[in-house]
């Protein structure tokens, strides 16, 4: 059987952040690391399928991991970014109310953010939204700088490097089935019929995080969650978009509205919505949305043209919480938590993962005292 020193198991945004965060912060010198991705490419899944936004931290409830690690991940991510040349733009969104009864809301969104550490939010008037924004139409709104968008993929491949220097290794096609946690160390068990032995592995595989730590012997049911599954329909604008900012909507119950988009060519895409779904893999748009998304869109941009959005790609929100619970926090779980000594499980590491995903790395490596 083979051995090495630690396992991080999924190659998306945030298993990768991980993966670095222990690599280059080992306390024992040169440690063997692996990456098991069971695709054949590093964010095949949820990494590849989202907004590509750097979120300042506005929303999430205060004194919530979503909370901490999104300001300090974002702080962490620009630095990142900037120091390794990754393309980003820092562009600012406009949170606005279209409605009267939306407005009050506002103040309550800048308050939650000041409490999370987010003191650059605005408050603006319709006028002053309008000067910013020729083409939108809304009562009032709030202005965050702090708002930015990126090259997820060039941010992954710059996550990837940073753990091969350290000398790790990304390992492609190594779908892991099951474990057991023994005393000697966690055996993984891969589809192949290979069988590897290590001290230590974090259970980074996102949708399918909580399927995965249940095939985990030793490790107690009660700690693992129910992996539900919220999909997101993105639909792209046809032609130049008017807008130099991202435009989100007062937030829904399970997201945060229909919201406009760039990409960094200036491209816009509108979405996500909110369906839950059974399967993980069930990423075809589905169409008979697509007048929801035109009803939605004209409350903050009446002129979008007819015919204007075509179809683009979806997303996975991987849940731990149901539809009708509130939204569940980030759980970084680790062995204070469950009591199997060298394991992590990360379970609902949705938006604002991309953007926390630098301080999901620190966090793990306290988990595991490096």
């Amino acid at each position: 059987m083979d051995k090495v020193d630690g396992v991080v198991i999924g190659a998306g945004v945030v298993g990768l952040a991980v993966a670095r965060a222990l690599a280059t912060a080992s306390p024992f010198g040169a440690r063997e690391w692996l990456v098991l991705e069971a695709a054949d490419a590093i964010g095949t899944g949820t990494s590849s399928r989202n907004s590509e936004v750097i979120h300042a931290g506005i929303y999430y409830p205060h004194g919530s991991l979503k909370a901490k690690l999104c300001v300090q991940g974002r702080h962490q991510l620009y630095d990142y970014l900037q120091k390794n040349q990754i393309a980003h733009q820092r562009c600012g969104k406009l949170i606005v109310a279209t409605h009267a009864s939306q407005v009050p809301t506002l103040e309550a969104i800048q308050a939650k953010a000041h409490a999370n550490g987010v003191t650059d939010l605005v408050r603006i008037d319709a006028k002053t939204a309008k000067s910013m924004e020729p083409a939108l139409e809304c009562l009032a709104a709030l202005h965050s700088p702090s708002t930015g968008i990126i090259d997820s993929h060039a941010y992954m491949l710059s996550l990837q490097g940073d753990f091969e220097n350290a000398g790790g290794l990304v390992v492609f096609h190594a779908n892991v089935e099951s474990a057991d946690c023994t005393p000697e160390g966690i055996v993984l068990h891969m589809a192949d019929g290979t069988e590897l032995m290590t001290p230590l592995v974090v259970n980074a595989a996102g949708l399918t995080a909580p399927w995965l730590a249940a095939k985990f012997n030793g490790l107690s049911a009660e700690h693992v969650p129910t992996a539900y599954f919220a999909k997101g329909n993105y639909f792209t604008l046809s032609g130049k978009s008017p807008f130099s900012r991202l435009i989100y909507p007062v937030p829904e119950k399970a997201g945060l509205g229909v919201h406009l988009t760039l990409d960094l060519g200036g491209q816009a895409k509108f979405g996500p919505d909110v369906k839950w779904v059974d399967r993980p893999d069930d990423l075809a748009v589905s169409l008979e949305h697509e007048q929801a998304f035109y009803q939605e869109v004209r409350k903050y941009w009446p002129a979008l043209p007819d015919d204007a959005l075509q179809p683009g790609y979806a997303g996975m929100r991987p849940k731990i919480s149901a539809p009708h619970e509130v939204a569940a926090d980030f759980c970084i779980q680790g062995p204070a938590q469950h009591g199997v000594k060298g394991l992590v499980n990360l379970f609902g590491i949705e938006s604002p993962g991309l953007t926390s995903s630098l301080a999901i790395g620190d966090a793990v490596r306290k988990e595991l005292h490096f």
